[in-house]
């Protein structure tokens, strides 16, 4: 893709992110209760990256139109040294030309930097494109969720070392 920027998250960034979260989970089916669909912190993204330092959160834009983002947040419960790839979404103009993989590589990197020694994530069989790509990066199955995200209508939990 060309003239692909991938930045921090900024106020403006709020309504188009949750509006390619919520269109994202639609499509597939996904938008089901115990999911970020309904998720109030999806319409505030900036606030909550924002209000915690040992989070962050990327946006992939062209040409001024965002595309997707995903970030990194130390969801509460999970152990010290291990945080979640969080609200990793693309518009569907922009899946399968590498930005997904650009966009995880860009959170684990950071993760890495930031002091963190494992990434974990929740997903759903819904989202099996996703599934796919976290596999190729080493992520691996988990039996059981770890930490207190209250995303109960994830029912694939994975982990990878940074």
């Amino acid at each position: 893709m060309e003239d692909i920027v991938i930045r921090l998250i900024e106020p403006k960034d709020n309504v188009a992110l949750a509006k390619i979260i919520r269109t994202a989970l639609k499509e597939f089916n996904a938008n089901k209760p115990g999911t970020v669909y309904f998720d109030e912190t999806t319409d505030h993204l900036f606030e909550l990256f924002a209000a915690n330092k040992e989070a962050v959160y990327f946006v992939a834009v062209c040409n001024g139109n965002i595309l997707g983002g995903a970030g990194i947040y130390p969801t509460e419960g999970l152990p010290d040294g291990v945080c979640e790839l969080v609200k990793m979404y693309l518009h569907k103009t922009a899946r399968g030309k590498g930005l997904g993989r650009l966009l995880i590589d860009t959170c684990l990197q950071k993760a890495k930097q930031m002091g963190y020694r494992q990434v974990y994530l929740e997903t759903m069989p819904e989202l099996n494109k996703a599934v796919t790509v976290y596999e190729k990066f080493g992520f691996r199955y988990l039996n059981a969720p770890m930490g207190a995200s209250g995303h109960t209508g994830c029912n694939i939990w994975m982990l990878k070392e940074v």
